[in-house]
């Protein structure tokens, strides 16, 4: 007597690491929605966007309709949804993949980064194929350290069920990967030039790369055969690219023969080596929007231009920034790199987030010889209108860091910004009121 019965209420359990089994818990409750789709995951520092795009275009002109999970969004080609990561929490990634398997999805190219793997974001997902693009320097304030970096990276590899691995051999961990892969699972391995992949089971090679009027050319030497490749891509690293889509593919059980007919036919992805302007007889410089914001892919995306500025006649121009709140050390690398591939340098803002955009400048031009040859201007839009307004019509003017992105951060606001648009703009200004400084 005197005693009341509590309500009647949920049971909270203690589950030690739940983070970690988020994914098998709801991949359960989605039902396993990954067990009925071919998986092809992309890991690696750079070039995550550019081969899943293309794995999905690819596998779908194949009659095997493959959609997208990564940094631009989620679904089939063409019909993205952001989702604000590149790869999403676990929750929402299982209940993405039951969605587009529902919507009568047969694969999915999927970006995974080092966080995803590192917080147990894609566990519960039943990965075929794993790709390895590369790894350089990125994501130090997270990671703390390269070797826990490249450690977070592996944990692919070692996925119960992997049927094949992807990877470059042209890259040190890429190379160090394959030796703790040999007879574990079926390896392919890929790279540029005559060098040996120690330890791979096939292997896929670009020799004679060259550049063309219209893209790249490149002679292909593989275990499944050879032949001559031209494709509409810029860059030497976009070859490297496309023959980890390629392997991908082959992976997949496509013949060689159609795997090599579709990567010809791909096409550069939003915001990657992506081309504005560049009709010499209508005074227009060739405008090239890229994402490259790690010292890596700035400097490879410059090696690339360089001999198609000088095959116009003009000079390559760069304009870059480096985000706020993210790893500091790599801004005066990036600087020196653009001070040493680029004919002429303007510093501006790209997200600074909460940080003062002029320090970041500051810290970006430390790393140059000659800092006052760079220009700065702070606000990113008058920095490409006066970069494209500026430049000769032989010119190429790379605008590095943001490419697909359409937001601006800046002091904790979000606020709507596309270096496409405001290239577009640029290139009609130029066209209206003809070649000056934008001011």
């Amino acid at each position: 007597e005197g005693l009341e019965a509590a309500p009647a209420a949920p049971v909270a359990l203690a589950v030690p690491a739940l983070d970690q089994l988020a994914g098998e818990i709801a991949s359960g409750w989605y039902g396993d929605p990954s067990d009925g789709l071919l998986v092809v995951g992309v890991t690696g520092t750079n070039g995550k966007t550019s081969c899943t795009h293309w794995i999905a275009a690819a596998l779908t002109a194949l009659h095997q309709p493959c959609a997208l999970i990564g940094t631009l969004g989620s679904g089939m080609p063409g019909q993205l949804v952001p989702t604000g990561f590149t790869t999403p929490d676990a929750p929402q990634l299982q209940r993405s993949l039951a969605q587009l398997h529902d919507a009568g999805a047969k694969a999915v190219a999927m970006e995974v980064s080092s966080h995803a793997l590192h917080q147990g974001r894609v566990n519960g997902t039943a990965f075929d194929i794993a790709v390895f693009t590369n790894l350089t320097q990125d994501h130090l304030d997270y990671h703390g350290t390269f070797d826990a970096y490249e450690a977070a990276k592996s944990k692919l590899f070692a996925w119960r069920g992997l049927r094949a691995a992807v990877v470059n051999r042209d890259d040190a961990a890429g190379r160090r990967l394959l030796e703790k892969l040999a007879g574990r699972v079926r390896t392919i391995a890929y790279g540029i030039g005559d060098a040996q992949a120690a330890d791979a089971d096939r292997e896929l090679v670009a020799l004679d790369v060259r550049a063309t009027a219209t893209g790249t050319a490149f002679r292909l030497r593989s275990s499944w055969g050879e032949a001559d490749v031209e494709v509409g891509t810029l860059g030497t690293f976009n070859v490297s690219n496309l023959l980890a889509v390629l392997g991908s593919l082959l992976a997949a059980d496509v013949p060689f023969d159609a795997a090599v007919a579709e990567i010809a036919r791909l096409e550069s992805v939003n915001g990657r080596m992506q081309r504005l302007g560049g009709r010499l007889q209508s005074d227009e410089p060739l405008v090239v929007i890229d994402y490259a914001h790690t010292p890596d892919a700035l400097d490879k995306t410059l090696d690339a231009l360089r001999p198609i500025a000088a095959a116009r006649g003009g000079r390559l121009i760069c304009m870059f920034g480096c985000g706020g709140d993210r790893d500091a050390t790599k801004r005066p690398l990036m600087g020196a790199i653009a001070e040493r591939l680029a004919d002429e340098v303007v510093v501006t803002s790209d997200n600074p987030r909460s940080e003062d955009p002029q320090r970041i400048i500051d810290q970006v031009i430390a790393g140059m010889t000659a800092p006052d040859r760079a220009r700065r201007i702070e606000d990113r839009a008058s920095a490409i209108l006066q970069a494209v307004r500026g430049a000769a019509r032989e010119d190429v003017v790379v605008l590095a860091g943001k490419g697909h992105e359409a937001t601006q951060e800046i002091m904790g606001k979000k606020r709507t910004f596309s270096d496409q648009d405001h290239a577009r703009l640029a290139l009609a200004a130029r066209a209206t009121h003809g070649k000056g400084g934008g001011e």
